[in-house]
């Protein structure tokens, strides 16, 4: 098929490449110029595993990108992957999305034929069908259903394997406001149907509220377990142990079991709290959610005073090992690791911050953290340092015995549970174990 794609982030990128791997022509419709520059030059404008080789193979024959929204004309249907960011009461903030939607409608107005337009980014109950359809219909002069099609396909993917997670998912949920719109997208999604794929289709309400319903219990099930790896920590348990026996219930698994320092990232807290705000705008009280975002936002106090019990902070010297948001991928939203540095600055302490891809970002995309002390690697952050704490779990991590004997004092406390030799340690405290 001829696909355009609106937005290049994680989600547009990802998807982009991957359907041209698959043998489809895609185009990339982004505002951003240099990414744009960056993407037909055949470099991947962001860090994911898979990505990179995927543009480079395929960037000038089934794949390029452009700001001209004109190029919608010549393809048959064109995902919507824009960011929905949340206000500060948690509600969604629909600019980028209503913006397009228009600048796509006037572009279709001018199209011969039909066209599918699919809502691929992250969107409340409604929000298809009550604002994208109905911007897009106006602007094209089309009214859905008379020659353009309107369908909500949420995606699941993580950040540092999103690529295989496009490529070999559990299942593809479609809501789709036509039989044939449907139809279109079970022929798009064929090959991950034929490896085992569940083909789900429903309503484009039903569709949209699967997200945030698939977010918000595994954002609950880690904040559980962390709230069970607490209370072990309490009890001088160790909750991985425990933890682990739990899991062999099968109606528990052992996914997401890992207790520690919590969720971060781009999809589990504006999910969670999307669906607060909506809830609460439909008059109901999500107390549940509410506690499983208070336990979450719990964690990174807990590791400081942690480390508080081993080193005086007061003008100390802590590295910080990890800043992404979760390992192979330099995404740095509401990544634990920055409140960790949030809380040893208000305590006093000087921080020396190293992370093997997302140092970059950090200081150049967060000015509050410009001033921030970044280390070439880990040994370099661990030198002379009165403490460390872990706050990624990056494999390089599991072999720092031989950095630790750079330290002033060779005290780490875990976040994550990296696999190292607690021997070569002065002190090791685990979060919660």
């Amino acid at each position: 098929m001829n696909v355009s794609i609106v937005g290049s982030g994680y989600v547009g990128t990802t998807i982009a490449a991957c359907l041209a791997d698959l043998g489809h022509d895609v185009t990339n419709v982004e505002i951003d110029a240099e990414t744009v520059d960056t993407i037909n030059a055949g470099e991947s404008p962001i860090h994911e595993p898979g990505l990179e080789e995927r543009i480079a193979e395929h960037a000038g024959t089934r794949l390029r990108a452009t700001t001209d929204y004109g190029a919608v004309r010549d393809t048959d249907l064109t995902f919507l992957c824009l960011p929905t960011p949340q206000h500060d009461d948690g509600s969604l903030d629909l600019t980028a999305m209503r913006a397009a939607s228009e600048s796509l409608g006037a572009a279709l107005a001018e199209k011969d034929g039909d066209h599918l337009v699919v809502v691929k980014s992250t969107v409340l109950p409604g929000t298809t069908d009550e604002v994208v359809g109905p911007t897009v219909s106006e602007h094209a002069g089309t009214p859905i259903g008379e020659g353009l099609e309107l369908a909500m396909n949420p995606e699941f993917l993580r950040m540092g394997s999103a690529v295989d997670d496009f490529l070999e998912p559990e299942k593809v949920v479609v809501g789709a406001t036509s039989q044939a719109a449907a139809d279109t997208l079970r022929t798009l999604y064929a090959p991950m149907c034929d490896r085992g794929a569940a083909f789900v289709e429903t309503g484009v309400r039903e569709a949209e509220l699967i997200k945030y319903a698939n977010n918000a219990f595994l954002a609950s099930k880690v904040s559980l377990v962390n709230e069970l790896g607490n209370i072990a920590k309490a009890y001088d348990v160790d909750a991985y142990e425990v933890l682990e026996a739990v899991g062999l219930d099968d109606r528990i698994s052992d996914q997401f079991m890992r207790s520690g320092l919590g969720w971060g990232g781009s999809c589990f807290p504006k999910d969670v709290n999307a669906l607060r705000a909506g809830a609460r705008e439909q008059g109901y009280e999500p107390a549940l959610l509410d506690a499983v975002v208070r336990v979450n936002d719990g964690q990174p106090r807990r590791l400081v005073d942690l480390l508080s019990n081993h080193v005086n902070l007061e003008g100390a010297r802590i590295a910080v090992l990890g800043l992404s948001f979760k390992p192979h991928t330099d995404d740095l939203r509401k990544s634990r690791a920055l409140d960790v540095i949030d809380h040893l600055r208000d305590r006093g302490a000087a921080v020396v911050a190293y992370d093997p891809v997302a140092a970059d970002s950090l200081s150049k995309r967060y000015p509050e953290y410009a001033d921030l002390e970044y280390a070439d690697s880990a040994a370099d952050a661990l030198e002379n340092a009165d403490g460390a704490v872990v706050a990624t779990d990056w494999p390089e991590f599991d072999d720092l015995e031989a950095a630790l004997d750079g330290m002033a004092r060779k005290v780490l406390v875990d976040g994550r549970r990296i696999d190292i030799d607690t021997d070569a340690l002065e002190v090791y405290d685990g979060l919660t174990w």
